[in-house]
């Protein structure tokens, strides 16, 4: 990439070059940000160590010579490496929250965190009566600790099968402050998880792309981890193991919230019999379903 022009004196021409530059090289976004604009705003505050959320005041200010660079820097590594934002950054927001992130966990985007945000209203009428919630393939811990602050009486198990991704979630858990409510567990789905649970809450965002799709996936995507992606040749070979095992460790008046992004076909042909409720966000439809564990037994 050519030297950027000695007239990148201000955050908003920077801005703009970043763009452009960003659209030339065809990058992929939805690790956080579905857009150029988003996403090179969101470097460049990082770089220069500003609120990741206050742009404005800032776009006609005059960068320092080694702030300009360290900016030319990230975007260029953006583009040069194809590794989402957050792997640069070191960190994702979710729902207003700062999570640390690498390559161990893919970066935290499930708009389950939404539905968390709003206690789960209607399905879950007293947040306070929730007392065990379980976050199932947590990765990162990020829906653990954001179901920790939905239901403030709750103690959430944080489950996965990667010990990598785990030491991911423990730093998590301590950078916001949760040690004493959240617990990270190893488990192999749910054969590990202790029998004596019983989760009023289980919340699963796991595997399930389809084989097809993950041979299709953009260079940004295959910098996260596969295992924390494929979901076997229909996208449910994991999800078929959750529905068949959950029902033993839920509450009698438990639900499951399962995201299965764009698998809603493979779905409805893997369980035929089931009848779920479709959990609709600001920017996703049939991605999120709801369970009763009445549903699964039956």
């Amino acid at each position: 990439m050519p030297a950027p022009h000695l007239e990148l004196l201000t955050l908003r021409d920077l801005l703009r070059w970043s763009i452009s530059r960003f659209h030339a090289a065809d990058l992929v976004f939805g690790h956080g940000s579905d857009n150029a604009w988003d996403e090179a705003a969101y470097l460049l505050l990082h770089s220069l160590h500003l609120p990741p959320d206050t742009l404005d005041p800032f776009l006609d200010a005059r960068l320092l010579e080694n702030e300009r660079q360290r900016c030319i820097d990230l975007i260029r590594q953006r583009i040069e490496t194809r590794k989402p934002a957050a792997y640069l950054t070191g960190e994702a927001w979710l729902q207003g929250a700062r999570f640390l992130v690498d390559e161990r966990v893919i970066v935290p985007r499930s708009p389950i965190s939404e539905l968390l945000a709003e206690g789960l209203s209607p399905w879950i009428d007293d947040p306070d009566q929730i007392g065990q919630v379980l976050d199932l393939c947590t990765g990162s811990g990020c829906l653990a600790i954001l179901a920790a602050h939905a239901f403030s009486q709750a103690a959430v198990d944080a489950v996965d099968v990667s010990g990598d991704a785990l030491a991911v979630a423990e730093s998590n858990i301590t950078l916001h402050g949760l040690q004493d409510r959240v617990r990270a567990l190893r488990s192999d789905l749910l054969s590990q998880v202790p029998p004596e649970r019983r989760y009023e809450l289980i919340i699963c965002n796991p595997p399930y792309v389809n084989e097809q799709s993950m041979q299709a996936l953009p260079s940004e995507y295959r910098h996260e981890p596969r295992l924390a992606l494929a979901g076997g040749d229909d996208g449910m070979d994991l999800v078929r193991r959750i529905l068949a095992d959950a029902p033993g460790l839920m509450a009698p008046e438990g639900l499951l919230v399962l995201e299965i992004g764009h698998e809603k076909a493979h779905f409805e042909a893997a369980f035929p019999e089931l009848e779920p409720v479709w959990l609709d966000t600001a920017a996703t439809t049939d991605q999120i379903l709801l369970l009763r564990r009445a549903q699964l037994v039956s």
